[in-house]
């Protein structure tokens, strides 16, 4: 099966950039990234903080079956147009990636149909090579697909 979110990755470059196109209205999509409820059901993890805002903060948490935290990320929002983009930093605690820098920016194709694009900037053209030997653009595609399955049946 065709993975419907596209990684596009240069050489020698730093950084990344993710496409991925909803049938979803934007003003859903854009839901999905900044509504905690949502957020927790297409990710999997359980939302500590999330202040839509400049210079705002979140911070999610996973945890296994027994309670023991198994993944924590966190970072700042630095500029949030609603409907149109979210500019954040993103860190993960206990794994040696430094942070990175995330641009998402929401476009309307249509009355129902979306697109996501994320530029992604690491620390190191090394950095970002780590990433993308992780199971990385499978996990992406697999929760962009259950958000887009969950958030369907808000419309």
């Amino acid at each position: 099966m065709e993975k419907k979110t596209k990684i596009h990755a240069e050489d020698d470059r730093q950084d990344l950039t993710i496409t991925r196109e909803f049938d979803l209205p934007v003003e859903l999509l854009f839901k999905a990234y900044t509504e905690p409820e949502i957020v927790e059901q297409w990710m999997g993890t359980k939302v500590l903080k999330l202040e839509n805002n400049k210079y705002g903060g979140w911070e999610f948490e996973t945890s296994d079956p027994n309670g023991n935290v198994v993944f924590k990320a966190s970072g700042v929002i630095h500029d949030f147009v609603p409907n149109e983009k979210i500019v954040r930093t993103f860190e993960m605690e206990n794994i040696l990636f430094a942070p990175q820098l995330e641009f998402l920016e929401f476009e309307k194709l249509s009355e129902d149909t979306s697109k996501l694009t994320m530029q992604i900037i690491y620390k190191s053209i090394e950095h970002r090579l780590t990433q993308l030997k992780l199971p990385f653009a499978q996990g992406l595609n697999m929760a962009h697909n259950r958000l887009e399955e969950i958030v369907k049946k808000l419309k």
